[in-house]
């Protein structure tokens, strides 16, 4: 398994390298090795996600992902506190990174019962105080001309602390990437400063 990771990251070096982008050993290694967290810290206190189901005679279930705040002695200036975020249609793939600039989530959305216009990553920054959104954008993947699956999206927040990284599998293009295959690697410069697009590898 390790020497899969391995030659994935050596072809994604290759082609950031090519194309000018960063492909430090580190910052990929963070991308690569990562596992799809369900709870991170910022400023002392611990944040999760999870989702809860929701549903009614005439439609079917949704899917809400929950972001939560836990109340600490190392987190005394916050109370305990959640937040819920538009469901899906199709269970979500969840992740959470944080840092003292503020809490990244990530989740797949479904917004189709039948599930025939696909799904996409939504990636949300929200203020660990208040767990308000302050900054909400997307990862699609399209196939002629129609949306395909975006399957999942494991963040990483790199030794700078304001880069963002997304690694997980898809099908079909994400606009712009470079490369080919059912994998990406998508970085964001100065997530939490910044509406800056990312740059996309795909492998």
């Amino acid at each position: 398994m390790h020497a899969v990771k391995s030659a994935a990251s050596i072809a994604v070096a290759l082609l950031l390298s090519a194309c000018g982008g960063p492909a430090t050993e580190e910052s990929l290694e963070t991308a690569t090795d990562s596992a799809a967290l369900t709870s991170a810290s910022s400023r002392g206190c611990t944040f999760s996600i999870t989702y809860q189901t929701t549903s009614s005679n005439s439609y079917p279930p949704l899917f809400e992902p929950v972001i939560t705040r836990q109340a600490s002695s190392t987190c005394p200036w916050w109370p305990s506190a959640s937040v819920v975020l538009t469901g899906s249609f199709s269970v979500p793939t969840l992740s959470i990174a944080a840092n003292d600039l503020g809490v990244v989530v990530s989740y797949t959305y479904d917004g189709s019962p039948s599930g025939s216009n696909g799904a996409y990553l939504k990636l949300l920054h929200l203020a660990p105080d208040t767990l308000s959104v302050v900054r909400s954008t997307t990862l699609s993947a399209y196939e002629e001309y129609r949306h395909t699956n975006v399957y999942s999206g494991e963040l990483s927040l790199l030794a700078d602390g304001t880069t963002l990284q997304i690694q997980g599998s898809k099908e079909g293009i994400i606009p712009f990437e470079l490369g080919s295959g059912s994998h990406y690697i998508a970085t964001y410069p100065d997530f939490f400063t910044s509406t800056t697009e990312p740059s996309v590898v795909a492998y």
